[in-house]
């Protein structure tokens, strides 16, 4: 008699150790092997930081070129050095002395 309390000794909860122990197995299974899984989810995760780190370096990257192109279009002298100091271009009678 002693022997079949054992058995049927369940927890506050209404469960015996053993219904525990594949509730855990099946929580384990779920989260570690379906396509959600935990490693997966940290993944993606830092994939998100990632690229949102890259979208406000090219969306600053982009501010910043707006203004030096407006600056080269309201401006024929900012254009002018601009010319001459990326493209190495000169006036006519000018001579150009390149220094690396």
């Amino acid at each position: 008699m002693d022997n079949d309390l054992k058995k049927t000794k369940k927890n506050s909860w209404g469960f015996n150790s053993l219904q525990i122990g594949v509730l855990l197995f099946v929580i384990v299974m779920l989260f570690v092997f379906s396509d959600s899984n935990i490693k997966k989810r940290i993944d993606s995760d830092i994939e998100i930081r990632s690229l949102k780190k890259q979208i406000e370096f090219y969306r600053n990257k982009i501010e910043a070129d707006k203004t030096k192109l407006y600056e080269l279009q309201s401006d024929k002298d900012n254009l002018e050095k601009f010319a001459r100091e990326n493209y190495l271009m000169k006036k006519e009678n000018e001579e150009v002395f390149v220094i690396d």
